[in-house]
């Protein structure tokens, strides 16, 4: 089987503690464009990947949440002798963060309001209508109107990423196997409150094993997009180990 390619990425900061990024669905390495700098300051070199079909990383309509994983595993090897001290997922991201940890082996692993759970299935086509179309939608305008927390530059950066998304490989995904990829026990999970993929009781399932679950009342699925500051302070005890 030939090896995965590697990601894209950005850098911010140098060091030895390493800090990897996970953005989500439509988004980019861009997306953590006021977290790497904050991160960077407080002592990692940040890596910020631009996942598969997104940004400048490579297209794959075959791709799995697990071919994903290897993407991301194989990348930050090639970047670092050792093990990050840190990795954060966003959403989507953070489900391929959940599938990758065990063998990327984090010092601490944020997920910010993932899915842990993928039905799979859906039908290609179908699922690839729609990405098509949301991809079309994401213009600057359309975020300035309909995401009243997005700055300027929250609005630029999203929009340029819509326009690097692939539909393709994530209609390939949509369609591939489902799956349940559980963040293991001394992770942290940031989430908006109420949140559409981390609900209550699965917060509380969370905590029974062992995961910290911190909630950000009135948070959009974006959580740092919308609450910047409360996002920072949920990771402050994260950075400050």
């Amino acid at each position: 089987m030939p090896e995965a390619p590697l990601l894209h990425h950005l850098e911010y900061g140098t060091g030895d503690r390493v800090a990897v990024l996970m953005h989500g669905m439509q988004g980019s390495a861009e997306s953590w464009w006021r977290v790497a700098p904050r991160l960077a300051d407080s002592g990692y070199r940040v890596l910020a990947l631009d996942m598969p079909g997104h940004g400048e990383s490579p297209r794959d309509p075959q791709l799995t949440i697990d071919g994903a994983a290897d993407m991301v595993t194989r990348t930050v090897a090639s970047l670092t002798d050792r093990p990050p001290a840190l990795a954060i997922g966003f959403s989507m991201g953070g489900q391929v963060l959940a599938a990758a940890a065990e063998r990327m082996r984090p010092g601490r692993a944020v997920y910010v309001d993932s899915p842990f759970t993928a039905r799979g299935g859906w039908d290609r086509d179908e699922v690839l209508a729609d990405y098509e179309a949301s991809k079309r939608a994401r213009t600057y305008d359309y975020l300035r109107s309909s995401r009243q927390h997005y700055s300027d530059t929250d609005c630029e950066v999203e929009a340029r990423a819509a326009e690097r998304f692939d539909p393709a490989t994530w209609a390939g995904v949509s369609a591939g196997p489902g799956g349940r990829w559980m963040p293991a026990p001394g992770s942290l999970v940031i989430r908006a409150d109420p949140s559409e993929y981390v609900s209550d009781e699965l917060a509380a399932a969370l905590r029974a094993d062992g995961v910290e679950v911190v909630d950000i009342p009135g948070a959009a699925h974006s959580v740092w997009y919308s609450h910047y500051n409360e996002f920072m302070a949920a990771l402050e005890p994260v950075l400050a180990a």
